[in-house]
Parts: structure tokens; sequence; C-alpha cells
């Protein structure tokens, strides 16, 4: 049995989003930049899929902007803010992905930006107390906070934020890869500047996402060298993608509620499951809250094992595929930045499992008695209780 649970990390394509590219890798091959007829049907089919994925924002087209991915538009969102309004402070978490993290390190050792980290409590929560005396001081900030953490799934009041921000004045940029297609995301009630999707987050093709650019917050390119996405990006533009991100995007939202409940459901029984089966289980940041966190990922703190090195390593020899760490690191031997900002203790392991709708309550159970297993009589004996 081959199990993924790893679907914060990516997604598997939906086949209706294969369908729907298949026949443009075959017969769509103009450039959309040309004016001749093979490259105008290419560059209709761009606009087409624009207006699709601003219709379910509830934005307008132009402020849509395609991008390779997520990384791509948050390093557009933030560089672009800094540069175009000359910002010299972003207010930001310790936690963040490292696509904003390592974004704003770089260009505060460029000297452009000086940056306040917002304290975290114990789950990993900001004070959005904290957030107006930053503002204060600084109402010409860039406030970068994701909307949803990969790793612990903490979600960020976006309203609030926003609210605040346009108080002060201040440039509100969400990461809000992990939320794209798992939530709506009303852009014309919301007061943000800066928002971002990738499609192999929510069963799209990967190397295509998109980048959402207030028209009050217009910023200069990032990538230059041609006129395309209205100047805003130089380069070909990657049709296929394009074509299946709009897609996924609008399977997403048609079937948002029927897949929540699905996701829901298991992620409950895993959480069930795992206090009966293992002691001391615990859950990270807010990922345990069923109420209040992002419900496709749960983030298991286990208790003290002499294998827990091995714990990733054999629950992929058992069939299992989870992630230690970030989505973008799986694999990788360095710590978790987000476990070590919410001082997880290091003695426990920490798996990430994240669910689509496509995992079913077989692959639960399965890879819950599999878990339950490792820690059978296993588990370090507590020197208090010897």
């Amino acid at each position: 049995m081959k199990i993924y649970l790893d679907n914060a990390a990516t997604t598997a394509i939906d086949k209706d989003v294969l369908a729907t590219m298949l026949p443009l890798l075959e017969e769509n091959f103009g450039n959309p930049s040309s004016t001749h007829w093979h490259g105008r049907q290419v560059r209709s089919l761009i606009e087409k899929s624009r207006k699709t994925i601003a219709e379910l924002l509830n934005t307008t087209p132009s402020e849509i902007f395609f991008t390779s991915g997520g990384t791509e538009a948050d390093n557009t969102a933030i560089c672009g803010a800094i540069h175009t309004f000359h910002l010299k402070h972003a207010i930001s978490t310790k936690i963040e992905h490292h696509a904003v993290e390592h974004t704003l390190l770089e260009r505060k050792k460029r000297g452009k930006i000086d940056i306040s980290y917002l304290d975290l409590d114990e789950k990993g929560n900001i004070n959005l107390k904290q957030l107006d005396e930053f503002l204060q001081k600084n109402p010409k900030s860039l406030v970068s906070l994701m909307h949803a953490n990969n790793e612990i799934g903490n979600l960020m009041p976006l309203a609030e934020i926003g609210e605040l921000c346009k108080h002060y004045g201040a440039y509100f940029h969400s990461d809000t890869v992990q939320t794209m297609g798992h939530f709506t995301h009303n852009l014309k009630e919301l007061s943000i500047d800066y928002l971002v999707g990738a499609a192999h987050k929510f069963h799209g093709p990967k190397g295509i996402g998109f980048l959402y650019v207030n028209g009050k917050s217009k910023i200069n390119p990032f990538i230059t060298g041609g006129a395309q996405e209205r100047n805003m990006r130089g380069g070909t533009e990657n049709i296929y993608g394009i074509i299946g991100v709009a897609k996924a995007l609008e399977i997403a939202y048609k079937e948002m509620q029927e897949h929540k409940t699905h996701i829901i459901s298991l992620k409950k029984r895993m959480i069930e499951k795992l206090k009966e089966r293992i002691e001391d289980v615990r859950f990270n940041g807010e990922s345990g809250n069923l109420e209040n966190s992002l419900y496709t990922v749960l983030n298991v703190s286990l208790p003290e094992n002499k294998d827990n090195d091995m714990l990733l390593f054999n629950l992929d020899i058992a069939g299992i595929s989870a992630s230690g760490g970030s989505a973008c690191s799986s694999g990788a031997e360095a710590g978790s930045h987000v476990l070590a900002g919410i001082a997880h203790p290091r003695e426990r392991a920490a798996v990430r499992f994240s669910f689509s709708k496509y995992n079913t309550i077989e692959e639960i159970d399965y890879t819950v008695n599999t878990l339950a297993g490792m820690f059978e009589s296993k588990v370090a004996p507590n020197p208090k209780t010897e």
C-alpha cells in the first residue's frame, strides 16, 4: 500500500485539469506575443484564464499576474513593494515560509530595510495589539504575514490585519499559497495589497502560480526583458500551466465545501485515533484545532523514542509519504525553523500529515496503526516513574 499524506508539499493533478491541458499541448503552440492567428488564439486562452481567476477571487483581471509559482510571486511582491515605494521597514514573523523569510533577510542584508518580528505564543499565534504598536512606530511598513502556516496550520486573521495596515497606510502582503483553493478569498472585501497562489497546492500543474496586485499598490516588475503580463513579468508565458491553474482553481471553488467536509472528517479521525493509541501525543501549533486551523494539515508531536531520528524513513518503508519539516524542504536534514520558533522540544519527533480530497479513511487507519506500532513499548522511560 502506498499512501500520500504530504499534500501541503504538492498535490496530485486533477484528471479534469490534465484533460483540459492535453489538447493545448498538442494543438496550441503559438507565441502569445505574436500578432498572427496562432498567437492570437493562445493569447485569448491566457486572458480567459486570467478572467476566470479574477472572477473567483472577486477582483479584476488587470490585477492578476501569472508567475512560475508561489515563491516567485512572494519575491515579486516583497521586492517590488520595497523598491517601488521606497520602504525602509518590514513587519513579519520568524515562522514565515522561506520564500518570505529569506527574501526579507536578503533585503535587510543589502541595507534596504529593517525588520521587526512579532512575538509568538506557545501555539505560534501573533498578538494584533503588538502589530498595532509596531505600525504606530513605523506606519509606512511592508507587513508580510502568511494566511496559513504550511507546517503547523495556524490561520492569520487577514481581515483584521488588513484593516490595521489600511489605517496606518502600510502595505500588506500575504503568502496565501496554502489556503488558495481551500478557502475563499473575496478581494473586494479584503484590505490587502498582494496575495499569491500556486497551482500545485490545489491539484493543478507545477511551475505556475499567480500574484494579485491591488490596483492602488502597483509595483515595478521583478523580472524584466519583455513586455509580457502588461510589462510586469518578462518572458514567454507558460500557456499550458496558465490554463491548468485556472481550471484547477475553478474546480477547487466548485467543490470546496464537499472536499473540506471530507478532509476535516479524515483529520478528526486521525486526531482521535492517535490519542487512543499513543500516550502523550500532541499537536503542534493550532493544527489540532478543527475549528480554527488549516484543515489540510496536522502536525503531530510524538513522545521521545530511540528511533525518532528514523521516523520518516520508517514511515516511508511502510509506504507512507509524510513530512517532518516545511513543504518545500521535505527530506532535508535541517531542522524546522517553524518548530524552533514555537520552541518544540528537540527530543520529541514531529511529523506533518497533510490531506487532500483523494485520501481515504482506510489510509488514515493504516497510517495510525503503523505509527502506533512504532511507539508501542518503545517510548523512552520517564525517570520520575522508575
